[in-house]
């Protein structure tokens, strides 16, 4: 084969698996992993049940995919903290951030809350590996600020805990949150309650 087609399938087929994990996402986080189908994800993506086959050989091949794409995104805003930085900013930084993901993908956090909602049974080992090492190193930054006087004391676990709430929220209960407040655009008055509250919580 010409070496210009061999890139050029590479091309179309680099092409076909984004659509796909695009098509996945759009279904798994509106219908969960178990309500999900092949059929649906192939429709999705505008290709056949077999050509999808070609790309991925099962449903969970896909699903686990796009979960680990979405946890190497999903830590990254966290690993940002900047330990020499102004701990105020650096904290409400990171929850704009969180905040910004919601907004900008919503589906990616749904399909995240979905795994959790189900026990994690993917990410699991993930959750309490990586996630928890990170977390546990960003927990003993905070303490630090925390003991030299540049913030509140706070239980620097539970400050992520309800960073993730607070921002996450928005896309997982996206519904919810627009029947209360019609056509205002939700994210606005979300960073200026955020940065409000985190600054009440942490300036001494």
């Amino acid at each position: 084969m010409p070496k210009d087609a061999q890139k050029s399938d590479t091309r179309i087929q680099k092409k076909n698996q984004s659509a796909i994990l695009a098509a996945g996402l759009v279904v798994f986080s509106q219908f969960g992993f178990r309500g999900s189908t092949l059929d649906q994800v192939a429709e999705e993506a505008g290709m056949s049940k077999p050509n999808l086959l070609y790309y991925f050989r099962s449903k969970d091949a896909i699903y686990t995919a796009l979960l680990a794409k979405l946890l190497e995104n999903w830590l990254e805003p966290l690993r940002k903290i900047d330990p020499d930085g102004d701990p105020v900013a650096e904290l409400l930084g990171y929850a704009k951030r969180k905040l910004a993901m919601s907004q900008n993908f919503p589906r990616e956090s749904r399909l995240f809350a979905n795994e959790i909602i189900q026990g994690a049974p993917r990410i699991g080992d993930v959750l309490r590996g990586e996630l928890r090492e990170l977390v546990d190193e960003i927990a003993v930054i905070i303490d630090g600020w925390a003991v030299s006087g540049r913030i509140n004391a706070v239980d620097p676990r539970h400050l992520i805990f309800s960073i993730w709430a607070q921002t996450q929220h928005y896309a997982d209960f996206d519904v919810q949150v627009r029947a209360i407040l019609g056509d205002v655009d939700p994210f606005e008055g979300a960073e200026q309650h955020l940065e409000a509250m985190l600054h009440g919580l942490l300036t001494p």
